[in-house]
């Protein structure tokens, strides 16, 4: 949920629809004459400029944060996000870390003038180090530096808040510090940036992101000017005005996001494209036409109106709550032999089946959806035990925007398959991913952050 307030007006806030953890919610902008309501969700350094495509593709390392999930003193898995670096201001460029997420469609930072202890653990944003920062108002108009009363951004989601202004500033996706005219640079735009206040401890406190950076469609920002790549699409005149987004199956190798085209590189097959289904939502949303598990197709989609979103800011698959009951079942598999430790990612089992429209279709195997730890299951009456591997699945409820059969599409997908955003056409493609070779892997320049033991927890 969230507000963009003018001073002097009221606001009445509820709490979003979605549940654990509520990624989609409302935008209410009130003024003291008018409001607008638009559609938004939320949720996480260049190191080369690769030629393989017509225009040069900018590609950025993402470090990668594991968070463990602790019950009863145990560490029964991990959460997981990817960040990367942009830069913004001019002369002297400031450096941040932010989820690049097809999900949301905004930039927000923390603020130097948040001195929260949240705040003073991430990088914050100084406009006053910056010749290009302009303060505006929520409709876009310059407003004095010295103004004593600004307009204000509230953001509401499931496990916290962020509280902001507004800044019209230069963002590049590579330092620019001492170039003459970043403007020029393909890689840099001007855009609204919502520099945070406030923040809640949590997830703050929790992930080492500064931000999140929301690469989803135009129609997802409030005002296009919002919108990273929209802007990067309209002043740079990108030959391909495309992104692609690849996952590393190993820590020693850097998950990567690739703009201004697909990095054919980090692809095992051919780009298959699947148009977007309702643009005007803003989402990267697909047509299912059904999901399968060992050849039985689950009944919530003999309709052929389930959607799935492509969404880079979630770590798991997402599945309609009135689905997951028997999603669960048919993907539990049994372990013989009551043995004492199992990674169930790599017990065999079935393979989950998106058929999407074009004739598209996606696997995804138990070495991607599992949970790693067993469960296991002891008799009452005989005191036997079985042991049992599950999948890990997200309940989505549904809502009136999306309906109740939307799937989220998260990182167990995209790490199987490299995918490409089509900003121009409004399709998203899907190949197999190729994994960099071990030569390639060494020279990787980023961080992982809290690798859990190479035992499954």
């Amino acid at each position: 949920e969230v507000h963009f307030v003018r001073p002097g007006t009221e606001t009445h806030r509820k709490r979003p629809p979605f549940a654990c953890p509520p990624r989609f919610y409302s935008v209410m902008i009130a003024t003291r004459s008018s409001s607008m309501l638009a559609l938004l969700a939320l949720l996480p350094a260049a190191r080369a400029l690769v030629h393989g495509t017509p225009g040069p593709i900018v590609t950025i390392p993402l470090d990668k944060q594991y968070v463990p999930v602790v019950r009863k003193n145990k560490t029964v898995s991990y959460k997981t996000a990817y960040f990367g670096k942009v830069h913004l201001g001019f002369p002297q460029q400031q450096a941040f870390t932010v989820v690049f997420d097809t999900g949301s469609g905004h930039l927000f930072l923390p603020s130097s003038r948040c001195e929260t202890e949240t705040c003073l653990k991430h990088r914050r944003y100084n406009r006053t180090q910056s010749e290009t920062a302009q303060d505006i108002n929520h409709e876009g108009h310059v407003v004095p530096a010295n103004a004593r009363v600004r307009d204000q951004v509230n953001i509401a989601y499931g496990t916290g808040e962020v509280t902001g202004e507004f800044v019209r500033e230069t963002l590049c996706l590579f330092d620019h510090t001492g170039a003459a005219n970043p403007q020029d640079s393909k890689a840099c735009v001007p855009m609204r940036v919502i520099t945070a206040t406030e923040l809640t401890k949590e997830p703050f406190n929790t992930f080492e992101f500064d931000g999140v950076l929301g690469l989803g469609l135009e129609s997802l920002a409030v005002d296009p000017e919002f919108s990273f790549f929209s802007q990067l699409s309209k002043m740079n005149h990108l030959s391909q005005d495309r992104f692609g987004y690849f996952l590393s199956r190993t820590d020693e190798v850097a998950s990567e996001i690739s703009f201004g085209g697909h990095d054919v590189r980090r692809m095992a097959s051919d780009l298959e494209w699947v148009p977007v289904h309702k643009p005007e939502l803003g989402f990267w949303q697909l047509q299912v036409r059904s999901v399968s598990v060992a050849g039985e197709a689950l009944p919530l989609c003999d309709d052929g109106d389930c959607v799935a979103i492509a969404d880079t800011g979630t770590s798991l698959i997402g599945a309609p709550r009135q689905a997951t009951q028997r999603l669960h079942w048919l993907l539990a598999r049994k372990v013989p032999d009551d043995p004492a430790e199992i990674d169930c990612r790599t017990f065999p089992g079935p393979d989950l089946i998106f058929e999407l429209a074009n004739g598209v279709n996606i696997t995804v195997g138990p070495e991607d959806y599992s949970r790693a730890t067993a469960m296991r299951v002891v008799q009452n009456k005989t005191g036997t035990a079985q042991v049992i591997c599950r999948a890990s699945l997200l309940p989505v409820d549904g809502d009136e925007v999306l309906g109740p059969k939307a799937w989220i599409l998260g990182e167990p997908v995209l790490r199987k398959y490299y995918t490409a955003y089509d900003w121009r056409h409004q399709q998203v493609g899907f190949a197999l991913s190729k994994q960099p070779d071990a030569e390639e892997g060494a020279s990787s320049t980023h961080s992982v952050i809290g690798a859990p033991p190479t035992e499954p927890p």
